[in-house]
């Protein structure tokens, strides 16, 4: 378990962790609105090395962020509500990608996709103010 403080340093530790990171990986992100999951996307874009502006995808679904050492895919399921829009999304192609995808709302690809063998589960908790709890857990392969 990591705490952050700031924004800032949850970009950070998206940073740190994206500096290992692994061709093929997904990433599922969890937590409330505002605990911080985009931030720390923005820091995995940072750290693979893509000059992208990361937002996040609510309307758009997907965004893509080429120019780093491994292409990011960063997903986003906040309006999908049933199995019909979540299978008619076209996510499956994301779940064996070619870079790495982080998937916001990760819980609703449940509705109606088996989630990929390995899935990186990150778990983002209010504390107080600006302090996050942020929880990595990986299931293996």
């Amino acid at each position: 378990m990591n705490i952050s403080n700031s924004p800032a340093e949850t970009e950070e530790l998206g940073a740190a962790w994206a500096r290992t990171a692994r061709h093929g990986q997904v990433v599922a992100l969890h937590g409330d609105l505002g605990a911080g999951k985009t931030h720390w996307v923005r820091g995995v874009a940072r750290g693979l090395g893509s000059p992208a502006r990361v937002h996040s995808p609510t309307f758009t679904l997907i965004n893509e962020y080429p120019g780093g050492r491994l292409r990011l895919f960063h997903l986003d399921l906040y309006r999908l509500e049933t199995p019909e829009q979540v299978w008619s999304a076209g996510i499956e192609d994301y779940l064996a990608p070619d870079g790495i995808a982080v998937i916001e709302w990760a819980e609703r690809m449940s509705l109606a996709l088996t989630p990929p063998p390995g899935l990186l589960h990150v778990r983002f908790e209010f504390l107080d103010g600006d302090r996050r709890s942020i929880t990595h857990e990986n299931p293996g392969p």
